[in-house]
């Protein structure tokens, strides 16, 4: 059965590193090779039936308090993977806002959504530099393997905060840099000392880091009074 699941895993990251764009820069506050954007040839991957134990979403989204009534935003949706759970959790009276830079992926999610019966979903199609989220709304804004990608994360980092509440936290969820064992290409991990560096140089403040994951760190920030 291992053998079995590590093959498939393999394939899938075959199809995930096709479908990569080349990477675009270097972050220019701690020197980070920002990775490629993931495209329609890595759906499957995001879809993947290992993804339960190696990202353990629900556990993930335990730790983040998500109620009824809240309005938060799944930056980078893709095909919906963390959208459609967080939508049952806001329910009822709450809403999540499914961003991506790829109508391809949104049609998708649109679709998943519509099978679920999932109706307190709004997709929006943003920018490089620009997410297009309603400003001051959000108590929430999640960033799943995400923020790694950015082409330009000071623009969206600004505009990320501009769509927050004066309360609402920013939370990423990145492959841990510091462990070798993680069996993801460099690029698409990060450290919680670059993650830091980054977010306060734009007006947010790292309010803990959450270790319960197997393979991510799950890190909550808040807006400074910047």
């Amino acid at each position: 059965m291992f053998k079995q699941t590590r093959a498939a895993s393999l394939c899938l990251l075959a199809i995930l590193s096709a479908s990569l764009a080349v990477a675009q820069g270097v972050h220019p506050k701690t020197g980070r090779k920002i990775a490629g954007v993931m495209g329609m040839g890595g759906a499957p991957w995001l879809e993947r039936s290992e993804r339960e134990v190696e990202e353990m979403p629900d556990t993930a989204l335990d730790k983040l308090g998500i109620t009824p009534g809240m309005a938060i935003a799944d930056v980078g949706a893709g095909v919906g993977y963390f959208t459609l759970r967080m939508a049952r959790r806001v329910a009822p009276g709450g809403k999540v806002y499914a961003q991506d830079i790829q109508p391809e992926m949104l049609s998708l999610l649109r679709a998943r959504a519509a099978k679920g019966r999932i109706e307190n979903v709004e997709t929006i199609l943003g920018t490089e530099t620009d997410p297009k989220l309603p400003a001051g709304a959000l108590d929430l804004i999640l960033l799943v393997d995400v923020y790694h990608e950015f082409a330009q994360p000071q623009k969206m980092l600004r505009k990320l905060r501009e769509a927050l509440k004066p309360t609402g936290r920013l939370v990423l969820l990145e492959y841990r840099k510091e462990d070798p064992h993680v069996p993801i290409r460099p690029e698409h991990k990060m450290s919680v000392a670059e993650v830091k560096l980054e977010l306060e140089d734009e007006g947010f403040a790292l309010n803990r880091v959450i270790p319960d994951l197997p393979r991510q760190h799950i890190l909550v920030f808040e807006r400074t009074s910047q």
